[in-house]
């Protein structure tokens, strides 16, 4: 039995929990206003609010996610808003829906309810709204009718009234600007109370006595997508509610994090920012915002594709998996011996993967991440590639370069970084490493590319890292 809130109306349903939410919303609840666009949590029209009781008890924290790929499971204990539940009277809009009404940001209307959503989310953050973050809430939605300048001005209008919004007690101020009903302040006790209910009668398919050959759902981002109809008949474990597999800590040099940590997370980790400058940046480039609040680590791995960004960044950080068993037997693999062709893991069918661990990156190593695709944001990579590389006394000590797209499964370079090793860094040190990177890689022509333009992607890619890193030492004019 999954139990959930669903706007104010407290939901108790049998529906399988591997089944989609968005279909729960509209065919089992009738509301409408969630749409059915790109089934791929591509288009965002789909999108809704997900909130999470706080470890204080005391606040809940909301993020927009597409219901097309979030698991009706993974809806327990939390509070799910759709359009029709943010409104405080029938006929009168909120400040959301009065900036985008006012800045024309609305034509066809099909895509407006996911703008909406992501910017209703956006108003109940407990961060300050800058122009920034408030164009970065909507980069999960797509329009096809405004050109985005009207939605981008409905952002700015939008932003100028948050600005008022206090630090404490938001949700009631936001309450009284009729951003959202009042019943969104009495949300935080009724989640507790249902949280202690659950506590003390956990639903069954959130239980650990499910066979350890059940399928894993953890965010949901990939297997909704390519199994929906198979898996929503099958019994499944959720993971991705599951505290012991969340966080990010320090452990003796080495950076620790639970399989189930998602992209959101690490891009709001202080330890990852502190240790990784670039990170932000380089998540930017990584799905959309509600699909990064959705997908985990350890799910983009045990994917397999060859183009997974997440796994090409950690394979360039030097990271170990750990593996548990149904016995409750570990191991721990370097992640580039998880794959051994393409979809084909170094794994059990009982295995599942519990952490992930990378070596610190030292002050004064350089650490960058790459990627070309159709669009700049929101997009499958046609290539990337990740690079860490140590310097000492001018010559490079030690170097992990990854790459994706360029061959059937995700790929750390060996040959290409046991020859960076030793050398000082130079033009022609970068092309010696690019004609061995060349012999390691076999890409194949697609709809992203033909091999050809993936080899000369790669290329430019490694040259990138190393302008970078070493601007001074290598010039673009001497890599042409």
């Amino acid at each position: 039995m999954t139990e959930f809130y669903l706007n104010d109306q407290l939901i108790r349903t049998a529906e399988a929990p591997a089944s989609a939410l968005l279909d729960f919303v509209r065919y089992q609840q009738h509301l409408k206003g969630t749409k059915i666009g790109c089934r791929e949590g591509d288009c965002g029209a789909c999108t809704v609010l997900v909130g999470e009781l706080a470890t204080d008890g005391q606040t809940v924290a909301y993020q927009s996610m597409t219901s097309c790929l979030t698991p009706l499971g993974n809806a327990h204990g939390k509070h799910v808003v759709t359009v029709e539940g943010i409104n405080a009277a029938a006929g009168q809009l909120t400040p959301v829906q009065q900036a985008i009404v006012a800045e024309g940001g609305s034509q066809c209307g099909f895509c407006t309810v996911g703008f909406v959503m992501s910017l209703t989310g956006h108003s109940l953050s407990d961060k300050p709204a800058t122009e920034k973050s408030t164009l970065a809430a909507i980069d999960g939605n797509i329009c096809r009718c405004t050109g985005y300048k009207s939605l981008e001005r409905a952002a700015a209008r939008l932003t100028a009234q948050l600005a008022e919004r206090p630090r404490q007690k938001a949700v009631e101020w936001l309450s009284q600007e009729q951003f959202v009903p009042q019943y969104f302040q009495h949300m935080p006790a009724k989640l507790a109370k249902l949280r202690d209910k659950l506590t003390a009668a956990p639903a069954e398919h959130h239980s650990p006595t499910h066979p350890f050959t059940h399928p894993l759902i953890g965010g949901g981002t990939d297997l909704m997508v390519q199994r929906l109809e198979e898996i929503r008949e099958l019994p499944v474990r959720l993971i991705y509610d599951n505290r012991g597999l969340r966080g990010i800590r320090s452990s003796e040099g080495h950076v620790v994090l639970g399989a189930a940590t998602t992209a959101t997370q690490l891009l709001e980790s202080e330890l990852l920012n502190e240790l990784l400058p670039g990170l932000p940046g380089y998540l930017k480039l990584v799905s959309s915002t509600p699909i990064r609040n959705m997908g985990t680590v350890a799910g983009n791995f045990i994917n397999g594709s060859p183009i997974g960004d997440l796994t090409i960044m950690f394979l360039a950080l030097g990271a170990d998996i750990t593996l548990a068993d149904a016995g409750g037997t570990t191991r721990q693999l370097p992640l580039s011996e998880l794959y051994l062709g393409y979809k084909k893991l170094d794994k059990a069918p009982d295995e599942q993967v519990t952490e992930i661990s990378f070596p610190a990156p030292a002050a004064g190593d350089f650490f960058n991440f790459e990627k070309v695709s159709k669009r700049t944001h929101l997009d499958i990579a046609s290539v990337n590639s990740a690079a860490w590389v140590r310097v000492e006394k001018g010559v490079i000590a030690a170097a992990r370069v990854s790459a994706g797209g360029v061959g059937p499964i995700p790929l750390l370079l060996a040959r290409t970084n046991a020859y960076l090793q030793g050398r000082e860094i130079s033009a022609a040190t970068i092309q010696g490493a690019n004609e061995v990177m060349q012999s390691e890689i076999s890409p194949i022509s697609d709809v992203r590319g033909t091999a050809e333009y993936k080899r000369l992607l790669l290329r430019q890619l490694l040259f990138a890292h190393f302008l970078k890193f070493a601007p001074e030492k290598v010039q673009m004019r001497e890599l042409v």
